[in-house]
C-alpha cells in the first residue's frame, strides 16, 4: 500500500478512535434526550469540530512513526554472528579464484601435505611436511599453502594448526582451523 493511500486512512483512523462518541456530540455518560443537543466531552473535541491539540499531536506521532517504518529509518538488523539472510546461497558469481597454483608448497591444499615433524629453532618451532611432490618443507608460523596457513606450530603436543580459507556461504566464519597431528612410528616398521 503506497504511503500516499494510507495518510487519509491513519488519519480517519486515528480521529475515529480518539474522538469516540465525542465526534458526534454524544455524551457516552448520559444518554441524549429528545429535543435537548447534547454538550460535546471536554478535552475530546474543539467547538469547530476540530481534534483538540493533544490528539494532534497523538495522530502527527503515529503519522511520523508510520513514515519512518515505511521507509526503512529506524531499523537496524545485528547478525550477531550469522550468515547476511539476503545473500543468496547458490550464488557461485561472486567467488573468487585464486587462479593456476604456483609451484611447491605454496600450490598444494592442506589436505595434501602430511606432517612429518617438529623441530625447535630458538624462540619459535619449525613443522616438517611432506608434500604431494614427494618433497620435504620447513614451514613456520605464518608460511602460506595454497588454501591456509599456519597458524600455531606445538612441539609438546605435536600438532600443528592451519588457517584455512573456505568459500562456503552457508557458513558464518569465512575460514576454519584445520589441526594436523604427528603420528608416532609404529615399533618394528622401521
Amino acid at each position: 500500500m503506497s504511503l500516499r493511500l494510507l495518510r487519509p486512512a491513519l488519519v480517519a483512523l486515528g480521529l475515529t478512535l480518539t474522538l469516540g462518541p465525542g465526534a458526534r456530540g454524544d455524551d457516552p455518560k448520559a444518554p441524549a434526550q429528545a429535543g435537548t443537543p447534547a454538550a460535546p466531552a471536554q478535552g475530546s473535541a474543539s467547538p469547530g469540530g476540530q481534534a483538540a491539540p493533544q490528539d494532534t499531536e497523538t495522530i502527527n506521532k503515529i503519522m511520523q512513526d508510520n513514515e519512518a517504518m515505511l521507509t526503512g529509518r529506524g531499523f537496524t538488523y545485528d547478525p550477531a554472528g550469522r550468515r547476511d539472510p539476503f545473500r543468496s546461497l547458490v550464488d557461485a558469481a561472486n567467488t573468487v579464484g585464486k587462479g593456476p597454483r604456483p609451484r611447491g608448497i605454496a600450490g598444494m591444499l592442506i589436505s595434501e601435505v602430511d606432517l612429518v615433524g617438529i623441530v625447535q629453532k630458538g624462540k619459535g618451532a619449525i613443522a616438517f611436511f611432506n608434500g604431494s611432490d614427494n618433497k620435504g618443507y620447513f614451514l613456520k608460523v605464518g608460511d602460506a599453502l595454497y588454501d591456509g596457513k599456519i597458524i600455531r606450530i606445538d612441539r609438546k603436543t605435536g600438532t600443528v594448526v592451519f588457517r584455512q580459507d573456505i568459500n562456503d556461504p552457508r557458513s558464518i566464519k569465512p575460514y576454519r582451523d584445520v589441526t594436523k597431528k604427528l603420528t608416532p612410528a609404529e615399533e618394528g616398521s622401521l
